[in-house]
């Protein structure tokens, strides 16, 4: 029992711990015998990891002082676990940036060997914390081609383990059947709108999103319209908005397939936008806030491009209609072109061709548990 090795995986939300769920699987294939233990959710525990705490106290939103005090607490009884008593061979880091860096000084203090899986955009702001991930972090284990150039240039160990949409999206959804599931006219063209999954993107987007399709739907009868219901928001904070309003169809939990069979979309910024990539669904991105919220944005973000299939190719494939151009003429405008100009439309697919082929076509959870078990061996 002594010689086993032993590993512990650290997430703070949902998707993190369904990332170690499959970063476990493909660990237990090659090295039956690990011992894992870590933080996560439901999944993970029964994917077989013990868990230290389940993260549900973490990925609550928000800084309120009782959250600030819950990380703290759990960062001090973690690291006193993996310092005294469990002391890994390896401990496997997943995204939730600000919790795992602060927890990775400690380690490295005590010689714990740390690997970081999905590390913190520093490219996209807040660039001064690859200097913690140099100081602390033993690889880095990333998702983004052009993350490797940036972390060499740092020194820091790096390996490309291929982004984990590309494997884990699934097909797209047949587009009729989707159609007469929701009453949709298969004859009509098909804009669907996201407009994020926070009230605060709501208050801000819903409005303007709502406003463009209005506007669209009175130059062209023949589109039709679906609004995507966040899961984690409630009728209400839908419904204040439309007040009975028929324009719109609202779908909720069914958001890949979705994206899918659209023929356009209008998106907030964000992974969606990465997984209509994927489908190669032409869109635009639209996100707007309070401009002392966008002033200090403009003052931390290292780069000026905002949606990642403009960010992995260095060039503007998707339209970013942000703040001050966030306005119903020109998302209306935008969508016009992805529709109605065929030249443009079949261009705009291409480009989105060539953003998928750059990911790659790697698993990337076999990646990461390839590169643990070379490390264990």
């Amino acid at each position: 029992m002594e010689n086993l090795k032993k590993i512990f995986i650290i997430t703070g939300e949902y998707s993190g711990s369904m990332h170690a769920v499959r970063v476990v699987e493909c660990l237990k294939t090659q090295y039956p015998d690990l011992i894992i233990e870590g933080i996560g959710d439901d999944n993970l525990e029964k994917a077989g990891v013990k868990l230290f705490e389940n993260h549900s106290k973490m990925s609550a939103v928000g800084l309120s002082p009782q959250i600030v005090y819950n990380h703290l607490r759990l960062g001090k009884r973690l690291v006193d676990y993996l310092t005294k008593e469990y002391k890994p061979d390896l401990v496997l880091m997943i995204d939730y940036g600000a919790f795992n860096l602060s927890v990775s000084k400690f380690l490295k203090r005590n010689g714990i060997k740390t690997f970081y899986y999905i590390p913190p955009q520093v490219w996209a702001s807040r660039k001064w914390r690859i200097n913690t991930i140099k100081k602390n972090i033993d690889k880095v284990l990333c998702i983004f081609p052009f993350e490797v150039e940036l972390y060499k240039s740092y020194g820091i160990d790096v390996h490309y383990c291929g982004h984990p949409l590309v494997k884990q999206l699934p097909d797209k959804a047949n587009r009729d059947e989707f159609f007469e599931k929701h009453g949709l006219d298969k004859n009509k063209k098909l804009v669907s709108i996201f407009p994020g999954s926070r009230v605060f993107e709501l208050k801000y987007l819903m409005q303007l999103f709502i406003k463009s399709a209005k506007l669209l739907k009175k130059f062209h009868p023949d589109l039709q319209f679906i609004i995507s219901h966040a899961p984690n928001l409630s009728e209400k904070n839908y419904n204040k908005y439309l007040k009975g309003d028929d324009t719109f169809k609202i779908i909720k939990g069914e958001n890949q397939a979705l994206l899918s069979v659209s023929d356009a979309l209008i998106l907030a910024s964000g992974t969606v936008a990465l997984e209509a990539t994927l489908y190669q669904v032409p869109m635009i991105i639209s996100y707007r806030g309070p401009w002392l919220f966008y002033l200090i944005y403009l003052i931390v973000r290292c780069i000026k491009r905002v949606s990642l299939p403009n960010i992995i190719m260095d060039k503007t494939i998707v339209p970013e209609l942000i703040q001050g151009k966030a306005t119903v003429k020109d998302i209306t405008s935008e969508i016009e072109k992805i529709l109605y100009d065929e030249e443009y439309r079949q261009n705009y697919i291409n480009q989105l061709g060539e953003v998928k082929s750059k990911l790659s076509d790697k698993y990337s959870a076999q990646e990461v548990a390839n590169v643990i078990c070379e490390e264990l061996r």
